[in-house]
């Protein structure tokens, strides 16, 4: 099968992306899907901070890959041995397919499956080897299993979760990433309790919707912390108590203040080690600090060890929300639709491949927060 797909050459091309196109518009041919593969007609794609961090170079990766983590489709062909979905089905993409057998996933931890980072660092299915080839035959790796900045893309069965079909699959793109990141770790990993207070530093969209999460939980007190102002306004448009500019120097002092002696639970969803000290510094004693950023390779996070103790603070990881997809995707659409969960409200517009590139200048600015990939726009 032939696909139109934006494919990724080389790590750290200068910005504006408009110029030097990082992102190759190419065609690629599909292989035919394994047994336990499926093959997609992608709907929508949503262009993510951690598409973004791969192209500028900041989290690097074998190349070239076919990029794209976040978006929704239709089933056009399933492999011979999948039985529990059918030609038709509506589905959304998810970044992080399991095993179902180590012990990660037995103890329904799939998120952190402990089979499927190997086959992800090669650029492979975990069913073993790559589906894409480019105009010569080069072998195309895949990005996180899915690689949905294309017309089509074949995936593992485990990679995609059928939704209801009355939910435009454009605007259920952002589901498989944004959604269960930022909802999840609030609900999930944070467990917030009604009444709360809860800081989340990073208003992009996964940072959104963590402070949606927050709402849905019922936390008294959501503050955002952002550099940008725009996002800041954003942020208390969509239900935000308080906001602060992360560059505020008296930002600690008056977080102190405000919730008299710091915040239950800090989330740090910006992917920079500046949020993560800062985030620390206004947890209260007795606190957690949640974080669901990534920040470039190699970078580190110090704390004094006695701080820690004394004040029996918790710092805890929180990967993909900690979710499981094929319960927390059906949930936060059913959430969605009943209007809670309105992450329709972060979507700034529909592109094609022509303005993939500079879609991606509009996201490192900060000029957009959702941006969705409609592959045959146009």
């Amino acid at each position: 099968m032939k696909s139109k797909a934006a494919v990724l050459r080389e790590l750290s091309r200068p910005a504006p992306y408009a110029d030097s196109l990082p992102l190759s518009i190419e065609e690629v041919t599909l292989l035919p899907p394994a047994a336990t593969d499926v093959v997609v007609k992608v709907a929508g794609a949503g262009l993510c901070h951690s598409d973004l961090s791969v192209i500028n170079g900041s989290r690097g990766t074998a190349l070239p890959m076919l990029m794209g983590h976040e978006g929704a489709g239709e089933v056009v062909e399933i492999g011979s041995a999948i039985t529990d979905i059918k030609v038709g089905d509506p589905v959304v993409f998810q970044f992080s397919v399991s095993c179902g057998r180590c012990i990660n996933c037995l103890a329904g931890r799939p998120n952190i499956c402990s089979v499927a980072p190997t086959a992800r660092a090669k650029g492979e299915l975990i069913s073993g080897g790559s589906r894409i080839r480019d105009a010569s035959g080069e072998v195309v790796r895949h990005h996180a299993g899915v690689s949905c900045f294309a017309e089509y893309a074949v995936m593992n069965r485990g990679s995609v979760v059928v939704i209801d079909e009355s939910i435009a699959p454009e605007d259920a793109a952002i589901f498989g990433c944004a959604v269960m990141t930022g909802v999840g770790a609030l609900i999930n990993t944070a467990r917030i309790v009604p009444g709360q207070s809860v800081a989340i530093f990073g208003m992009g969209g996964v940072g959104l919707c963590g402070l949606l999460g927050a709402k849905v939980a019922g936390a008294g007190t959501i503050i955002a912390v952002d550099l940008d102002d725009r996002k800041l306004e954003k942020a208390m448009q969509m239900g935000a108590t308080h906001s602060f500019n992360a560059n505020d120097p008296e930002l600690t002092a008056k977080v102190m203040e405000l919730t008299h002696g710091g915040v239950d639970v800090a989330v740090e969803l910006a992917g920079a080690v500046a949020a993560m000290e800062a985030a620390y510094a206004i947890t209260v004693r007795g606190g957690e600090l949640v974080t669901a950023g990534l920040s470039p390779i190699g970078a580190k996070f110090g704390f004094e060890h006695g701080d820690l103790v004394s004040n029996e603070k918790s710092i805890i990881g929180s990967y993909m929300g900690s979710c499981v997809p094929v319960r927390d995707i059906p949930k936060f659409l059913r959430m969605y639709r009943s209007g809670v969960l309105p992450v329709d409200q972060l979507i700034d517009g529909k592109i094609g491949f022509d303005e993939i590139n500079a879609g991606f200048d509009r996201l490192a600015s900060g000029g957009a927060l959702r941006q969705i990939l409609v592959p045959r726009l146009g």
